[in-house]
């Protein structure tokens, strides 16, 4: 019995799965972290056009 625990402990097949799983988490994680950052930024731009097109539909362009 004392010998599986201690085969348990020193057992090393499942660890490099492990390793690569949270590395790919860490890496989803900064994935998210760096769409959300895009996202608002694009969003702005976004805003600036549909401003833009608005004041020349609407007659307030500088042209």
């Amino acid at each position: 019995m004392l010998e599986k625990l201690k085969q348990l402990v020193v057992e090393e097949k499942g660890q490099g799965m492990v390793e690569y799983g949270l590395i790919l988490a860490l890496i989803a994680v900064v994935v998210i972290f760096a769409l959300g950052q895009i996202g608002e930024q694009t969003e702005g731009v976004f805003s600036k056009v549909q401003e833009e097109l608005s004041k020349v539909t609407s007659g307030g362009g500088d042209s």
